[in-house]
């Protein structure tokens, strides 16, 4: 468990590397015309949709093979992708073939994420006790944010260690070989793990079953929608309430972009700390208790938080960050237990492919971009605060109705009084 859980952090430095060096790939790949940061930036959209369909083939194979294959199946394409993106060759070799190849390698790395993130959900949640499956489960999320973190570490590192020539020549490899490198001694360290008990148990029950999403779709509908809501909060909380911050800061605020990138350091850190406690508590009042109340919260927080912030000081901006982070890492560790909760394990990775990663790919790809337009055309400071909200609004009934799905901690009958 501890083996599938720190290994989010490769997974997540894998992914965002790519946007912290973002502005180097572009020369290497693409030239020094000024649509070619806007073209890399488009090939990391393309590659973020073919998570979807990672997530529904190692959905299938791990409902139908088991949660170990798929971890080290989806480490394995990504270990090769790594290191086939840090040997390519570039526009002034090759020319425009460069871009192509790389748009190639990042769809592969895209796909991979897709299996990754189910695959360590199902697991951990699989195998950790069932009073304490939200805390297990949400150190994935918070792994996933120390891979982030290390990504802005190391291509700050690189970017500091070479002059342009020699940056542009061969110290752009470095970081992408390490991640490689990382991605390797990962797939050595998942090889040493043990098949779910929980999978192993349920391929014993029903061995001749082959199709796990026909079967989820058939007889988990009301789970899909859950599970859709849910992670539509959590996606629309993070990426407009964390990886859109400084975006705004910087265009509404006019905050120096060096200054709202570390502010992003700082809310990175904070759902680091903050991730475990979120799903520490869930264990105790329940997912649906803690799904409410910070759905309650996103009602309000939101809006107050980017008005607030709109009149930008070094206060008003930490403060903004810092509460904004609380809110969307809480959601975010909740939601990473109940959503998979919804399912019960003979189709559980597919569910997730379906559900979870359909809501993060709509409400975490397009949202940032809508929040920003939103405060373009209206000129209005709280837009995207207003965004988050009317997804809360939609999310809440959904909330309400949902069955509890954690094994929250009962309390002790009353004793009976004795009979006169």
């Amino acid at each position: 468990m501890v083996v599938a859980a720190l290994s989010a952090v490769v997974e997540w430095y894998d992914f965002t590397l790519y946007l912290f060096m973002a502005t180097v790939i572009a020369r290497v790949f693409f030239g020094h015309s000024a649509a070619s940061v806007l073209t890399t930036l488009a090939l990391f959209a393309i590659a973020y949709l073919m998570r979807p369909l990672g997530a529904l083939v190692f959905g299938h194979i791990g409902d139908r093979y088991g949660r170990r294959t798929v971890l080290l199946a989806s480490m394995a394409v990504m270990a090769v992708a790594m290191l086939e993106t840090a040997l390519l060759p570039t526009r002034a070799q090759i020319g425009s073939g460069a871009g192509a190849l790389l748009l190639a390698l990042r769809c592969l790395v895209g796909f991979s994420v897709g299996g990754e993130y189910i695959g360590i959900t199902a697991y951990l949640l699989e195998g950790a006790p069932p009073r304490r499956r939200g805390l297990v489960v949400s150190l994935a999320a918070a792994a996933s944010e120390i891979g982030a973190l290390l990504a802005v570490a190391v291509a700050a590192i690189t970017v500091s260690l070479f002059d342009g020539a020699a940056l542009d020549s061969w110290g752009w490899r470095l970081p992408f070989l390490f991640g490689a490198l990382l991605a390797a001694a990962t797939l050595v360290a998942r090889s040493t793990i043990r098949e779910s008990p929980a999978f192993e148990q349920e391929k014993r029950a029903h061995a001749g079953r082959h199709a796990p999403l026909r079967l989820m779709l058939r007889t988990q509908r009301p789970g899909f929608c859950r599970t859709f809501a849910i992670s539509a909060l959590a996606s629309v909380t993070y990426y407009v309430g964390i990886t859109y911050v400084p975006t705004y800061l910087s265009s509404v605020g006019g905050l120096a972009e060096r200054d709202s990138l570390w502010l992003s350091t700082i809310a990175a850190a904070v759902v680091i700390v903050v991730t475990p406690f979120a799903g520490a508590l869930s264990d105790r009042v329940g997912r649906r208790f803690a799904l409410l109340l910070f759905g309650v919260l996103s009602l309000a927080l939101p809006v107050a938080m980017f008005t607030f912030m709109a009149d930008v000081t070094v206060l008003r901006a930490v403060t903004g960050a810092v509460v904004l982070a609380v809110l969307a890492g809480s959601i975010r560790a909740v939601s990473t237990a109940a959503t998979a909760e919804q399912f019960p394990v003979a189709g559980r990775l597919s569910g997730l492919a379906v559900g979870a990663t359909a809501a993060t790919t709509v409400f975490g790809g397009l949202t940032p971009y809508l929040a920003q337009a939103m405060t373009d055309a209206s000129g209005w400071a709280p837009a995207p605060g207003v965004l988050v909200a009317a997804v809360a609004v939609v999310v809440l009934p959904v909330l309400w109705w949902m069955p509890e799905t954690a094994p929250v901690r009962a309390v002790s009958p009353r004793p009976e009084a004795s009979p006169a």
